[in-house]
């Protein structure tokens, strides 16, 4: 009898400590995403900055100042004004897609993030189709605001979601022909073994140098993903007053605000990972000295991972740079002009571009 007491004892103790340690297993999962949301949830807030710093000194004007030392807190003070704002339903409208809608193309964008290399092997997801699973996810985002418009039961909403579908199926095939170039060329679909296809040569390496074609195709087609200027057709206030939002208040008109930046900073970071060799440094030795060519992988694994960090960041932020500036600097297209630019312009050039690829590739073998 005592024997079974010990032996009873020592399962539940034996139960107990499994179940702790399946609850550090759980806890240990959800970190690196929460640190991703975070790492996200920062990088938009200075992208907003930004934008109205860089806007500001465009138009030779004064921009925020007043919220946080340099008005960095600027979107914070919105952010929270729309959080506490009143949420107004169309009383003729579908209240359900109205309310999926801004949630759906959040989302879909945020798993986006889940294949981005940050660093060597930081990565959240390091899947074999990595490249092909972001555009089939960003491909989610298009439904969400044509739900939006649809529910809205308004024809200004409904227009304005149609024309955002139109315009991502539009430039969705030419970039997706790029990546696809990108794919054959690094013999892989892998965010990071694209990435280290390129380190293996340094600077010249990089498939910006290697796709010029398809690096412009790629720019183009993500300022139209993005419905950044020229390409802001969905929300264009002459004809739309304001596209999709129209009926949109409070917190759920701050998603669609927060997912336009969030599909900004994605673009951004896909550009640097495949095109501008990502987290490798890469400065051919003619502009600095040796010593700081900074190889990753041989340097120490917390310094390393910071470098490499530090190094993703600020190409992409470099990067960002254009799509701010030509928000002010080029005007919106017309529909027409879009869908032609799209389907008889990008899309020929972007098949013309992968047979090359493709040929160069079989002559290689």
């Amino acid at each position: 009898m005592i024997m079974d007491t010990i032996e009873i004892q020592a399962i539940n103790s034996f139960s107990r400590l499994e179940s702790l340690k399946e609850v550090y297993g759980l806890i240990w999962l959800l970190v690196p995403i929460f640190t991703l949301v975070l790492g996200i949830t920062i990088g938009v807030l200075v992208i907003v900055w930004l934008e109205r710093e860089i806007s500001a000194g465009i138009q030779q004007r004064i921009g925020p100042e007043y919220a946080g030392p340099l008005g960095i807190l600027q979107a914070v003070a919105d952010g929270t004004k729309l959080l506490f704002k009143e949420n107004l339903l169309p009383s003729s409208g579908d209240g359900r897609l109205f309310s999926i809608g801004p949630s759906v193309a959040v989302i879909s964008i945020l798993l986006s993030y889940s294949v981005i290399p940050f660093g060597y092997h930081l990565i959240l997801a390091d899947l074999g189709i990595g490249v092909f699973l972001w555009i089939a996810i960003s491909s989610i985002a298009p439904v969400g605001l044509l739900m939006s418009g649809y529910g809205s039961n308004n024809k200004y909403s409904f227009l304005g979601g149609l024309r955002a579908a139109a315009q991502s199926i539009s430039y969705e095939i030419p970039l997706t022909l790029c990546v696809l170039s990108i794919s054959l060329l690094s013999n892989s679909s892998s965010t990071v073994d694209i990435v280290e296809a390129q380190s293996k040569y340094g600077f010249w390496g990089w498939n910006l140098w290697r796709q010029p074609i398809g690096f412009l195709i790629f720019l183009i087609s993500s300022l139209a993903e993005c419905e950044r200027l020229p390409f802001d057709l969905p929300e264009a206030e002459e004809e739309l007053v304001a596209g999709y939002q129209t009926e949109y208040s409070g917190i759920k008109f701050g998603l669609f605000y927060v997912a336009s930046y969030l599909n900004l900073l994605v673009s951004s970071l896909f550009i640097t990972v495949l095109y501008l060799g990502g987290w490798n440094l890469s400065i051919p030795y003619l502009f600095v000295p040796k010593i700081l060519d900074i190889n990753i992988n041989k340097v120490g694994k917390v310094f390393g991972t910071i470098i490499s960090i530090f190094i993703t960041l600020a190409k992409t932020y470099l990067f960002l740079f254009i799509p701010i500036a030509t928000r002010w600097t080029l005007p919106r297209l017309r529909i027409d002009q879009l869908l032609n630019l799209g389907w008889k312009f990008l899309l020929p050039i972007s098949l013309g571009n992968l047979l090359l690829t493709t040929s160069s590739q079989l002559l290689s073998l």
